[in-house]
């Protein structure tokens, strides 16, 4: 019998990076990875759960209340059905959140639940990226061995230029491969 295939569990947050995920989705399921997606409130302002559902060929989930598809709270039920966990985008607030041990939304807290490897491919205006608070959120996280990726450079959404793009698709891959279990 083969092993069962990867599970992704993607969490996407309210950045107009948001589109970027849906191909991070596309190319996750192309590798043969089951993906499940939380969206933050903020995230669905930028690409519907529908879009995210058509594509991952699961339920989408955004509320911590949102009832569970079996019994255990969603939160945990995501968090142990995790083989790795990635945000992407991820938003200087919601890095904060997980550096910090937040836990007041579905996304924070199956982040905060969950034992399997992180990837935290980052998104937000050049000066938050450079910002000591979130230098020390990355490092905090980083201590902790979660993954988070540098932000690229480039022009930003928000007419600046300099680091804060969520890096490409294509690379998060990558560090979700590295991040798998061997």
């Amino acid at each position: 019998m083969s092993a069962p295939h990867p599970h992704i569990v993607l969490g996407v947050t309210g950045s107009i990076a948001a589109y970027k995920a849906c191909e991070l989705v596309r190319l996750c399921c192309k590798r043969h990875w089951e993906v499940s997606v939380i969206m933050t409130r903020a995230a669905t302002q930028f690409v519907s759960e529908l879009t995210f559902q058509t594509l991952s060929r699961n339920p989408v989930v955004v509320d911590l209340f949102d009832a569970p598809e079996e019994w255990q709270p969603g939160h945990i039920g995501l968090a142990d059905r995790a083989t790795v966990f990635v945000v992407a985008p991820c938003t200087a607030n919601v890095m904060a959140k997980m550096a910090l041990g937040l836990a007041d939304d579905l996304l924070a807290s199956t982040a905060l639940a969950t034992l399997a490897p992180i990837v935290v491919a980052p998104a937000m205006n050049v000066h938050m990226w450079e910002h000591p608070a979130t230098q020390g959120h990355v490092a905090t996280l980083r201590s902790r061995g979660v993954r988070v990726m540098e932000a690229a450079p480039g022009d930003l959404a928000c007419g600046y230029e300099g680091r804060g793009r969520m890096p490409e698709p294509v690379d998060i891959v990558e560090i979700i491969a590295g991040a798998l279990p061997a």
